[in-house]
């Protein structure tokens, strides 16, 4: 059972299948413009839409407001330090905000970072500054299927051979994203991590951790990894902490909170630029544009995070949402992790192409069919197409993500997810794909609009 009863609920909207057929065209079929008012049950993502916990809503009411200096500032950093290790703590508003310091300063034109795959917004943030991302999944990624226990592993193979050849001197860092969100929610082993430090040390890259799912990756190396099974998720987490230079931290994730985040560093210097770029654009460096109470309620969310009780009723939750989604009949990123469970929409609709997006039209298929609000993660969050729409280049798969709020909903509500898979799948060879009409020069995932193609 979960390790916690529920002490305040709030009303969910049920709406009309009219109503949202309504609501799609008014947002031309990009979700994340609808009203949270016309959405049943939100999985667009897991940031920032968790509950607190009546430990994190008293130590906001102890939240110091000071301009600089403020106690919840040392409650926070002490909490941080202590659990990563990292001398230099920078607060920041969410995790974005950490990775555009750190690729403003590390980066530029030709520079290069090196990931098991990049998260969506440090991804942008590397394009804004000139600089290339470049993904090194490892190669057991490839199969969807298959139940191997680290698929969110960075490919150590190749990562030698670039910091060996003669693109390394314009390698600025390693970033490890822990949970691999792009690549599947997989998660990385100790033994990956290991290796990978001891890489970065000998060619003197940084390396640098994307820390938003810490807490469930350390559960996930507890449960599948020989020789931490005896381990606990804080004591994982500080050994990966300790692996690293660096870490860029959203506290929507792992920190259980609505808002904030931190930059982590040990190397003073680059701290310290840093910290001027921070004063510039996000406030001095004991709030760095949170409130004392949010650096509270962070810091009480660290210290809950590893607690097994809640990471075990997590990882039951995600695997009763795994058997629910399955038993419709509808194939998934497996093994599934913590925090979202990837659809593969490409095999359910293999009659819309990628330049279609069928991660996309399952989407708006599931808000059609249910009030449910989930994100794309394929051809339309990595493909190109040219000036006339022909496509260019297309992701590696067509993926759904159900992301999970933590401690939201119940299992009812996942039942009601099971009900609306099983409409879907029943006509899915009747859901149309998708055009886009108008986009973005960046991040288009967010802001395109789209129209149905007819079948």
């Amino acid at each position: 059972m979960e390790p916690y009863r529920i002490k305040v609920v709030e009303p969910i909207p049920v709406t009309t299948r009219e109503q949202r057929q309504a609501a799609l065209a008014r947002v031309h079929y990009n979700l994340f413009d609808l009203r949270a008012d016309e959405v049943t049950v939100d999985l667009l993502t897991d940031s920032g839409t968790g509950a607190l916990s009546a430990a994190q809503l008293s130590a906001a009411m102890d939240g110091d407001e000071s301009y600089a200096g403020s106690r919840s500032f040392h409650r926070f950093h002490d909490t941080v330090r202590e659990l990563t290790g990292f001398p230099h703590i920078l607060p920041v508003h969410q995790g974005r905000a950490a990775e555009r310091l750190l690729a403003s300063t590390l980066l530029g034109p030709g520079r290069i970072f090196l990931s098991n795959t990049h998260f969506d917004t440090l991804r942008a943030n590397v394009a804004l500054v000139g600089g290339e991302a470049w993904d090194l999944p490892c190669p057991e990624a490839e199969d969807l299927d298959s139940r191997e226990p680290f698929k969110g592993n960075i490919d150590t193979a190749r990562l030698k051979a670039v910091l060996e050849g003669p693109d390394g001197s314009r390698v600025a860092a390693v970033i490890m994203t822990l949970t691999n969100n792009g690549g599947g929610g997989q998660p990385v082993s100790m033994a990956n991590l290991t290796l990978t430090a001891a890489l970065c040390r000998e060619h003197r890259v940084p390396l640098i951790l994307d820390a938003a799912r810490f807490a469930e990756n350390a559960w996930l190396v507890t449960r599948r990894e020989p020789g931490y099974r005896d381990h606990s998720p804080r004591q994982v987490a500080e050994d990966a902490f300790r692996l690293a230079d660096g870490c860029t931290m959203s506290a929507k994730k792992d920190g259980i909170a609505h808002i904030g985040g931190f930059l982590g560093l040990r190397d003073s210097d680059l701290a310290r630029r840093c910290e001027l770029l921070l004063i510039a654009t996000e406030g001095f460096p004991t709030y760095g544009g949170l409130a004392g109470r949010d650096l509270d309620m962070v810091a009480q969310g660290l210290r809950e995070v590893t607690d097994p009780g809640y990471l075990r009723a997590r990882a039951e939750d995600t695997a009763y949402l795994a058997d629910v989604v399955r038993s419709a009949g509808v194939d998934i990123v497996e093994p599934p992790g913590l925090h979202a469970l990837y659809l593969n929409a490409g095999r359910l609709l293999p009659h819309i192409p990628p330049h279609h997006f069928p991660g996309q039209a399952l989407a708006c298929q599931l808000y059609l069919e249910g009030g449910i609000r989930s994100v794309e993660l394929g051809s339309l969050y990595l493909g190109t197409e040219d000036e006339h729409g022909a496509p260019l280049t297309s992701a590696p798969y067509e993926l759904l993500r159900l992301a999970i709020p933590r401690r939201t909903y119940t299992r009812g509500h996942f039942d009601h997810i099971g009900r609306t898979l099983d409409r879907t799948v029943r006509d899915a060879h009747l859901v149309p794909g998708l055009r886009i009409t108008e986009q973005p020069a960046l991040l288009r995932q967010f802001r395109s609009k789209l129209a149905p193609v007819a079948l």
